[in-house]
């Protein structure tokens, strides 16, 4: 994954983290109703260790999947929910107070009436004002304004961040764009998928202009305009896996240079009119596609452009307007994911809430739902994946040793960061009003635009996190060279004071060693210590570990997800290799643990098959046909069954655990067996 690599999802001892809804002492932390004991492990261990839960367990209405991370998420929503109800209750919470703040900030977007009254009037002016355009430069101008102002962000992507090649310094930087659909091949794929997507895509953008007046004609015509500009945008883009290429994706220039390759375009001019000051060169990941857009301008008739501009407001407004544009764009969705019903308001809104202003909420959530000496605990855990990281480094046969040298140093440098931040953000200057959802969004929007841009000129903040409290997932950066774990995650499956350490090892140890691991694969081993885009192999030991690399793309492209759809093994390329590093550190640290030395049973099974069955029980799930599609072609992970199986086949210690053995059909020989980290 590009700037943060997420797991996705991405001995534990005696404090409780969470007061979660089964108590602890009843739990089994390894079920066999939930396994289908009939399968042979060395057959299908995924079908083997959650068969049964699988069967039993179908995707409720409002979801498009459902597994042991969306029931943790569903745990967590609902503390959260808690949280807001209780702050929107509070009617004598101080104003400026985080209770006042998310409390309004969600008793707004709970005030379906308000809303509703409403209808589609707060983008009227909004809609109006590109109408008024009647020229190419008031166009550009009216691009940069929806953009500064927190309102659209067509044609390009644009955001603030570290310089790969100079990561003490924030730069301003470029990134193809401008598309409504997820990802380019929707619309360059003629196959019946593709096809229907399309369809239900010019359905939807006809539906939104209907609802703001359009005739049916006109709304039909506009849909037409959208489609074919953004395909010609789709058509410039690099695929997904190119974009992975940190290398090919980082391009410095001039502004005056990049200019020159972009006629009509003034960069110096866009910069201050975004409200970027004192910037004379810029990054770009796709230098093609600016050109391409520049011709676009020259080409696409003003009238056209104005169309699109209309559509990037109604776009990004819609689930935030009246029931008409809320449906239209579930709808959407459901062509896109196959969900039956739409998500519930309070769950929309609590989530919202998260995304929106999390740092506040996040206060609340660990104060009521964490406890600190987790923090400690996980401290010690990273500290032990550390250890068998290193271990494991030394032991390389095909790693030289001054590449070693190397990489122990980038080991010994990992920052973690655990559970919340030290230093809260408060939003300073964030206007929240109770009485006015849609401001609100806005507001917030503006300024997070302006935050980010103030981070110019200024140290960077290696402070900052990715990811709010409550969200179940964590990431490594390679720029920061940091490993990060919310506390969120920090629950069973992954977690639980009261497991054994083959149960805690084989969840959120592999979890670290996930995340440690992405410091290591593919992309992420293209930074050193500090994170610097720099070459630190020598060219044999990088065409060694390239070479395991493309194995193991292989390997993944093997798997099926659905009739033809096969993963893509180059595009899942970093994930895998955070799995199969992950599980590997996890089975190395747990292995120096007391259980991990000893071979006694707990409910009929040994510590090393309850490392890989905590592993499997993490990824079971269900998924929708449609959302198992639209996966394959965006999602950098691999599917669940997949991520359950693909490192275990490389591990001789899950041969032996489960007596795998030649003619079972997951059987690999051992001179085939991939081993990377």
């Amino acid at each position: 994954m590009n700037q943060f690599l997420k797991i996705g999802i991405t001995g534990v001892s005696a404090c409780f983290l969470f007061a979660g809804p089964v108590q602890a002492q009843q739990r089994q932390f390894i079920d066999r109703s939930n396994m289908d004991l009939s399968v042979i492990p060395g057959n299908d261990f995924y079908e083997y260790a959650s068969g049964t839960w699988v069967k039993n367990n179908p995707v409720p209405a409002k979801e498009t999947r459902w597994g042991s991370f969306n029931m943790l998420r569903d745990f967590n929503i609902n503390a959260v929910k808690s949280i807001l109800e209780k702050a929107r209750a509070n009617k004598s919470a101080p104003a400026g107070s985080v209770e006042k703040r998310v409390g309004d900030f969600y008793a707004a977007g709970m005030d379906s009436a308000a809303i509703e009254k409403l209808g589609h009037d707060p983008i009227k002016k909004d809609l109006a004002s590109i109408e008024a355009i009647k020229t190419l430069p008031e166009l550009l101008q009216k691009i940069n304004q929806l953009r500064s102002n927190g309102i659209a962000s067509p044609l390009y992507g644009f955001y603030v961040g570290q310089d790969r090649k100079n990561v003490e310094v924030m730069i301003p930087q470029l990134g193809q764009g401008g598309t409504s659909l997820p990802d380019r091949d929707n619309y360059l794929k003629d196959d019946q998928r593709s096809v229907q997507i399309r369809a239900a895509f010019t359905s939807y953008v006809s539906r939104l202009f209907g609802l703001v007046g359009a005739n049916p004609d006109q709304a039909t015509a506009n849909a037409s305009i959208v489609f074919n500009i953004e395909k010609q945008l789709a058509e410039a883009q690099l695929s997904r896996v190119e974009m992975r290429d940190a290398y090919k994706t980082y391009n410095k220039f001039s502004l005056a240079d990049l200019s020159g390759t972009t006629p009509g375009l003034d960069w110096k001019t866009t910069l201050q009119e975004l409200d970027v000051k004192g910037q004379d060169s810029v990054l770009v990941n796709n230098p093609a596609f600016f050109a391409t857009v520049a011709g676009l301008l020259k080409t696409v008739p003003l009238n056209d452009w104005k169309v699109y501009l209309q559509w990037n407001i109604l776009k990004g407004a819609a689930p935030y307007l009246s029931t008409a544009f809320v449906n239209a764009n579930f709808a959407f969705t459901q062509a896109l994911t196959g969900q039956k019903i739409q998500t519930p308001r309070w769950q929309r809104m609590s989530s919202l809430t998260d995304g929106n202003i999390g740092e506040l909420l996040g206060q609340l959530y660990v104060k009521e739902y964490f406890k600190p000496a987790a923090k400690a605990r996980m401290e010690e855990l990273v500290a032990n994946l550390r250890k068998a990281f290193a271990i494991r480094i030394k032991g390389l046969d095909w790693m030289s040793a001054a590449t070693k040298e190397k990489a122990l140093a980038k080991l010994a440098a990992f920052r973690p960061k655990i559970a919340y931040p030290d230093k809260w953000e408060n939003y300073e200057g964030l206007t929240i009003d109770r009485h006015h959802f849609f401001q609100n969004i806005r507001n917030v929007n503006n300024w997070a635009y302006h935050f980010m841009i103030g981070r110019l000129g200024k140290p960077v903040d290696r402070e900052r996190w990715g990811m709010t409290p409550p969200t179940v997932n964590a990431y490594y950066n390679a720029t920061l060279n940091e490993i990060v774990f919310p506390a969120g995650i920090l629950q069973f499956p992954f977690f639980d004071p009261n497991a054994d350490d083959a149960v805690n090892y084989g969840g959120i140890g592999a979890v670290i060693g996930h995340e440690m691991s992405h410091g290591f694969d593919d992309n992420g081993s293209k930074y050193d210590a500090d994170g610097t885009l720099r070459n630190w192999w020598t060219d044999e030991d990088r065409q060694k570990f390239d070479a395991k690399a493309a194995a193991l793309a292989r390997q993944f492209d093997g798997y099926t997800v659905l009739d033809t759809l096969h993963v893509n093994g180059k595009l899942t390329l970093g994930e895998n290799i955070g799995d199969l590093g992950g599980m590997s550190l996890a089975y190395e640290a747990f292995k120096m643990t007391r259980q991990g030395q000893s071979n006694k049973k707990i409910d009929g099974f040994t510590p090393d098959q309850r490392f890989f069955l905590s592993w499997a029980q993490v990824w079971r799930g269900n998924i929708l046909p449609e959302t198992a599609a639209q996966f394959i072609l965006t999602d950098p992970h691999s599917p669940g069954p997949y991520r359950t199986i693909g490192p275990l086949v490389n591990m001789d210690a899950w041969y032996k655990a489960f007596d795998v053995k030649e003619g079972d059909k997951l059987y690999k020989k051992p001179e085939d067996r991939i081993r990377i980290w």
